[in-house]
């Protein structure tokens, strides 16, 4: 989904021309985009709104089914049966979310049709936090747009500076990509100011640091789709600290710099080759190895 917006430089650039042109942050990276690749804002709304009419569809079409892949089984079902016993300790809004979010990453394990967040291993993070949210404030997909525009500016942000790709930085690079994205939106919708979608940016990717990519028999169903479930939680709880004022001391993109640092410095094994972490336990090794007869 970065792509769907012109690659952003940073956030620094970002936060300047919103103080210098008093523009928020989605209009600011329209405009940087509209710049850059000759594009009417009419256009690049256009299409970011194809996207979130595409993500609401993979979401109606993710929770209409029970989407179990060769190992992982849609657990999605199990939270909404707890959301109606249960008074949950997490709350309902985020509950649902990450309800959400395994659902989409659990269809996507089905070859189901989702938007890459920005990647398909990462699918879910985004489209949980936004659809619990409408679901919650009965917003409608017009305002979920500046949202969305946020999410792919700051994705494209961590594409220039660094990557979005598992293979090359592990998993921080894809869940905590999605993740940052997640909670500068969730800040948007908040009415923060363009600051506090960066602190909440950097707040959730410095969390995240040298988190491995280790699919279970080269699959993405463990650990990617409860790990789409669980980061959900960082992206709201960052997003509420950034709104009360709690600041990262490093600026989001010196994190983002660090983050592509981290990335080279991961042996191999850790960045999607199933040769390390939860991939080469026990339990993993005999599932790939079910796999490989299922061949």
């Amino acid at each position: 989904m970065p792509g769907s917006v012109v690659d952003m430089r940073s956030f620094k650039e970002i936060e300047q021309l919103c103080k210098s042109s008093d523009i928020t942050f989605p209009e600011a990276v329209v405009s940087l985009s509209c710049k850059e690749e000759g594009k009417t804002p009419e256009a690049v709304y256009g299409l970011m709104r194809a996207r979130l009419v595409d993500m609401g569809r993979s979401v109606e079409e993710a929770l209409s089914g029970t989407w179990n892949g060769t190992f992982a089984r849609d657990q999605s079902a199990d939270l909404s049966n707890y959301m109606q016993k249960e008074d949950p300790i997490s709350g309902t809004f985020l509950l649902r979310a990450s309800q959400i979010s395994m659902s989409v990453a659990s269809y996507n394990s089905c070859m189901g049709r989702i938007v890459a967040a920005p990647t398909a291993g990462s699918c879910g993070i985004l489209p949980g936090i936004l659809f619990s949210w409408k679901e919650r404030y009965g917003t409608d997909h017009e305002g979920l747009l500046g949202a969305v525009v946020t999410a792919a500016g700051i994705g494209g942000i961590i594409a220039e500076r660094a990557t979005l790709a598992g293979a090359e930085g592990g998993c921080q690079a894809e869940c905590g990509a999605a993740a940052a994205m997640a909670s500068g939106a969730l800040v948007y919708l908040r009415k923060g100011d363009p600051e506090k979608v960066s602190h909440a940016s950097a707040l959730v990717l410095k969390s995240l640091l040298g988190l491995v990519c280790d699919p279970v028999a080269g699959l993405v169903e463990i650990p990617c789709i409860k790990r789409n479930g669980s980061l959900v939680s960082l992206s709201v709880l960052c997003a509420d600290m950034a709104l009360a004022g709690v600041r990262s001391s490093i600026p989001c993109d010196e994190v983002i710099d660090a983050m592509a640092s981290v990335g080279r410095s991961l042996p191999e094994a850790l960045k999607e080759t199933s040769l390390g972490g939860i991939a080469v336990t026990p339990t993993g090794r005999r599932m790939a190895e079910e796999s490989e007869r299922m061949d």
